[in-house]
């Protein structure tokens, strides 16, 4: 566990953020291994179908992983006032809830998954591999979420670090499996699949054998649980507009699919990749922006007000510099890294995919300032007025203007909507955290008198 309430607080902030940041780089990694491999043994409709396969799952699981992202912030503030039995409470009643959830995820996913690929207008010669790959990586949800919440529960408690390791573990078994199953095997984009469900499993599992015998806080046994009803409802006020947020996002994701869905298989491919690589990209920037709020949270439940700005400042300064270099490897590099998800033929895809680079990477200071400012409000538990911002950014802005630019000017367009959307919603966190009103949402009361 690791107290942010005291010491140089650009110190903190990126201790805490790197282990945080590597354990999303590996995560990433599933998605990016995953696609490489499909990319380059099995072809350009397999990988249209796995990206294709993204939008979807994100759309299914993003209000509960927004929902548990209010577990993290409740737990950071009581942690913060060191009420420890509430943090134990905390503990078991989000664990109960993202059990529960994971089931109906994967029940409505397996049914659905045909009638939401038409929805989408994903081209038919395409549907039956998507399926495929989403059915079966809907049967692992539980280790999913599972995984997930442990991770979410631990960087709470202050602790970065142990989620990283369990991390590094399950992609070194992905990259193994992915291998094996697709390469060896011959399994196709079903291989792909059940290497991924088999390390998220994997890692759910050894992480729970691991804190029962040495975390002094968290020990997970379904039979020591209580769900705590006062509690997750201050789960849900600070939990349910982020997830919402999230869902917003994902719905907006796959409507922004169906408009590239209209440009064929390789504008589909070319966007799976380049959008795995924009992904990986700006994890900085989300990592540092998840950092500060757990800091905002401890230091809000310890009274200690006056950190805050420092630490928004030096999370900015922070995640602008690695954004910058994030910048310069796309424009630069770019067209290489497309090359790593498809064969050198697939001269179209290359060309789509490093345009897009090139577009939306010019532009990750912006994403990073938008997601640092939205850290504070999350923090302090204000989580409805990002919320708004980020419906109003994706569902006003950038899809309408990815649909108008993509009648205009092609499938470019709709990368330049991203940069657009980004700019909207920096300008609109900026204005509202200037306010200050954000500082009297917080579960402890006592934060700001």
């Amino acid at each position: 566990m690791k107290d942010l309430t005291s010491g140089n607080e650009t110190r903190l902030i990126l201790r805490f953020a790197t282990p945080m940041l590597l354990g999303n780089l590996f995560q990433q990694l599933y998605n990016i291994v995953d696609s490489v491999i499909v990319g380059k043994f099995i072809g350009t409709e397999a990988l249209a179908a796995v990206g294709s396969s993204f939008p979807i799952v994100f759309s299914l699981v993003s209000l509960i992983i927004g929902v548990a992202s209010g577990g993290t912030i409740t737990i950071a503030q009581y942690f913060g006032a060191r009420d420890f039995n509430r943090v134990k409470a905390s503990i078991g009643t989000l664990y109960i809830f993202l059990f529960w959830a994971s089931v109906s995820v994967t029940v409505i996913g397996i049914i659905f998954s045909g009638s939401i690929f038409r929805l989408i207008q994903l081209p038919e010669e395409i549907i039956p591999q998507a399926r495929t790959y989403l059915n079966i990586y809907f049967l692992g949800m539980i280790g999913f979420f599972g995984f997930n919440a442990t991770s979410a529960i631990l960087r709470g408690l202050g602790d970065s670090k142990t989620p990283l390791y369990f991390l590094i573990l399950s992609t070194a078994f992905n990259i193994i499996f992915d291998l094996l199953f697709v390469i060896v095997f011959k399994w196709g984009i079903a291989g792909a699949a059940v290497a991924t469900v088999i390390s998220q499993g994997g890692a759910f599992v050894t992480a729970v054998f691991y804190l029962n015998r040495t975390h002094e806080v968290i020990k997970i046994s379904w039979r020591s649980f209580e769900f705590d009803k006062d509690i997750f409802r201050k789960i849900l006020k600070i939990g349910l507009p982020t997830g919402l947020q999230h869902t917003f996002v994902s719905l907006g994701m796959a409507v922004v699919q169906v408009i590239v869905n209209r440009f064929g298989t390789n504008v589909i491919a070319a966007y799976a990749a380049a959008s795995r690589l924009d992904s990986l990209a700006i994890l900085p920037a989300m990592n540092f922006g998840m950092a500060l709020s757990t800091f905002v949270g401890q230091n809000i439940g310890a009274g200690k007000t006056e950190r805050i700005k420092n630490g928004l400042k030096s999370t900015l300064v922070m995640s602008s510099v690695v954004s910058l270099a994030g910048t310069l490897i796309m424009i630069f590099f770019g067209r290489y890294l497309i090359q790593l998800f498809v064969r050198s033929t697939e001269t179209e895809v290359i060309r789509v995919g490093s345009e897009y680079l090139v577009i939306v990477g010019s532009f990750f200071i912006v994403f990073s300032a938008m997601f640092s400012i939205n850290g504070v409000m999350r923090g302090a538990g204000d989580t409805l007025v990002p919320m708004f911002i980020t419906f109003f950014s994706l569902w006003m802005v950038r899809i309408p203007v990815a649909y108008f630019l993509s009648l205009r000017i092609g499938e470019s367009g709709i990368w330049w909507a991203i940069p657009i959307a980004w700019f909207t919603g920096t300008v609109l966190a900026y204005l509202y955290y200037r306010t200050g009103r954000w500082k009297a949402k917080a579960v402890i009361k006592h934060a700001f008198d």
